[in-house]
C-alpha cells in the first residue's frame, strides 16, 4: 500500500501508478446477495443451471458489482493521511465491455491523474484499472473522481475525493491504456 502523509504528497504523485490491491475471488455467494440488495435477478446472475446453456456459460457478476468491488479495494492500493474525509465524487463513462464469470478473481490498480484545488478542498482523478485473470478484454471502464475538503487544513486535516478512471485488462493479453 502507497501512503501519502497529505494531499500535497498525493499532488506531488501525479502521473504516478500507486500499486494493485490483492486478489479478490467474486464467487456466487456475493452474486446472489448483490441480486438480492437491488432485485437484480436476472437469470445471468443467478440461475446456474440456465445460465450453463447461455453464452457466458456460467453466471456472471454484475457489472455494478464489479465496479463496487473494484472501487472497495482502493482501499488496499493507497492512503492518504491527515484528511477530515474523503468522498466519491463520480464516475465518468462506466462500461462493461466484458464479463466476470462466477469464480474469477479480481484486483485493482490505480494510477493519479490529476490533483486540483477547488473551494473546500481538492478533486483527485485516478485511472483505475480492475484486472480479471481470465478476462480477455476489458471487465468496465470508468472514470472514477473524488472531492476532499480541505476546510480543516489550519488543523492539519483535509478531505480527498477520488476520481478513478479506468477499470479492468486481461491478464493473458497485458495492460493496455485507456482514458
Amino acid at each position: 500500500m502507497r501512503v501519502f502523509e497529505d494531499i500535497h504528497a498525493l499532488q506531488a504523485a501525479v502521473g504516478e501508478h500507486l500499486g494493485f490491491s490483492r486478489w479478490q475471488q467474486v464467487d456466487q455467494v456475493a452474486i446472489d446477495q448483490f441480486a438480492e440488495a437491488t432485485g437484480d435477478r436476472q437469470w445471468i446472475h443467478v440461475d446456474a443451471e440456465r445460465a450453463t446453456a447461455g453464452p457466458f456459460e456460467t453466471t456472471i457478476a454484475h457489472g455494478w458489482l464489479t465496479l463496487s468491488v473494484g472501487t472497495t479495494l482502493l482501499t488496499e492500493v493507497f492512503d492518504v493521511g491527515n484528511l477530515r474525509m474523503s468522498v466519491n465524487y463520480g464516475a465518468n463513462r462506466v462500461r462493461f465491455p466484458s464479463p466476470v464469470r462466477r469464480g474469477t478473481r479480481i484486483r485493482t490498480g490505480a494510477e493519479v491523474m490529476s490533483v486540483e484545488p477547488i473551494s473546500e478542498g481538492c478533486q483527485a482523478v485516478f485511472l483505475v484499472t480492475v484486472e480479471a485473470e481470465d478476462a480477455v478484454q476489458e471487465v468496465f471502464l470508468t472514470a472514477w473522481k473524488k472531492w476532499d475538503d480541505v476546510r480543516d487544513a489550519e488543523k492539519g486535516r483535509s478531505w480527498l475525493t477520488t476520481v478513478c478512471v479506468r477499470h479492468c485488462i486481461s491478464r493473458r493479453r497485458g495492460l493496455r491504456r485507456w482514458v
